[in-house]
Formats: C-alpha cells, sequence, structure tokens
C-alpha cells in the first residue's frame, strides 16, 4: 500500500500527517512555532524555523507510524496565505518573513489604490489592496529596508518555500497567487499591469527623495 504526506504551514506551528490510500490517518504531529512581534502590528517568523519544523514533523510521523518513506508515493503543502517570504539571486533568504497578519502596509495599501484605483484593481487583480497581500508588502520593503530590496529576486509563499526545501523548485499555484494582489485571477496570468504601475511610480518617487536628500 502506498502512502500520502500531508504538510500544513500553519502559523503556530507545522503539522504533519500521514494518510493510506483510502483516507485514513495513520498519524500526525505537529511542531510547534514562535511568532515575532518587533513593533505593535507587526508579526515576522523565520522561514528557517518552517523548515526546521517540518523536518521535525515529519521524522516524528514517520517514525510513530514506522512506515517506510519509500512507500510515500506523494507529498502534499498547505499553509498560511499571504505571508512572504524574500529571496535572494542565491535562494537565500534576505529578512524574516511579514505574516498574513501583520498590519504594517497601511500607507502601502494607501498608494496602491490612489495610484491604480478601486474600479482598476477590480479589473486587474480581483482585490481591494489589503495589508496581508504581497504587493504591500513589498512596497515597504523598498520603501524602508532599501538595502534589502536591492538583494531581492523572488518573493514566495510559506508553502512554496517549504516546496523549494524540498524540490529546489520555485513555483506556486492559483489560489495562493490570488491573494499577492499581483495575479490576474480572471486570466490565470500575473498581471504586469498592477506591478508595472505600483513599483515603477514607487521607484521615481524614492528616486526623487534621494536626490532631494543629496542635496
Amino acid at each position: 500500500m502506498s502512502y500520502f504526506l500531508g504538510i500544513d504551514v500553519g502559523t503556530s506551528g507545522v503539522k504533519a500527517a500521514l494518510v493510506d490510500e483510502k483516507g485514513r490517518v495513520k498519524g500526525t504531529f505537529t511542531s510547534p512555532l514562535a511568532l515575532s512581534t518587533p513593533h505593535p502590528g507587526w508579526a515576522e517568523q523565520k522561514p528557517e524555523a518552517w523548515w526546521k519544523a517540518a523536518v521535525s514533523a515529519v521524522k516524528q510521523v514517520i517514525e510513530a507510524t514506522k512506515i517506510k518513506t519509500t512507500r510515500v508515493a506523494a507529498i502534499g503543502l498547505s499553509g498560511q496565505m499571504h505571508s512572504s517570504v524574500f529571496l535572494d539571486r542565491a535562494g537565500k533568504v534576505i529578512r524574516p518573513a511579514l505574516l498574513w497578519n501583520d498590519g504594517r502596509t497601511t500607507q502601502e495599501c494607501r498608494d496602491i489604490t490612489a495610484r491604480v484605483g478601486e474600479w482598476q484593481l477590480r479589473e486587474w487583480v480581483s482585490n481591494p489592496a489589503l495589508e496581508g497581500f504581497t504587493l504591500p508588502k513589498v512596497l515597504w520593503l523598498k520603501k524602508n529596508e532599501p538595502a534589502a530590496f536591492e538583494r531581492l529576486a523572488k518573493v514566495v509563499l510559506p508553502k512554496d518555500y517549504i516546496r523549494y526545501r524540498l524540490t529546489d523548485a520555485l513555483a506556486t499555484e492559483p489560489s495562493d497567487a490570488s491573494a499577492t494582489l499581483m495575479y490576474d485571477t480572471a486570466h490565470l496570468t500575473w498581471s504586469r499591469s498592477i506591478m508595472e504601475s505600483s513599483l515603477t511610480r514607487v521607484t521615481r518617487r524614492v528616486s526623487r527623495k534621494r536626490s532631494m536628500d543629496a542635496a
């Protein structure tokens, strides 16, 4: 008989579950996670902590069920949406992830709405600009941590980061992508329009500010 392994990257812990071909749960284990709040309204976690918790949870389930890993036919991933993991060109984490419940991007959301417009947001990405989404977090990083932003090459979500550590493949799927504020859910593709509209204007504004500061 084959078995299927599920890994759920939650906010308070990473859970692993092993089920058989008939959907019967053979074992579960949850490795706890800590939450960092550097300032009121902020919420961060280190992606490396997710990985270590995932490894621990899977190991505990395998040992408890005594099922050989060669009989695991597939691994399924789920997890907290919206939380942003910033990676450099080498695939290394730049800073702790900004979580789905992090509220520091209120101004960035207002800026996006003012620049793009509520109607255009609905047309392009089928969502309003909310603090939990990815694009406001990218803009926050650009404005507040420019050195980190200069290193930025990829942005992934929690379960995609675990997939990356497991397979060395960077990927996502529509349900997670739809909550980035960068994905055109109607056409199942990334919205170049909103990214260019938001990021280009921020770049120009930051460049002008730096010029004024230098003067």
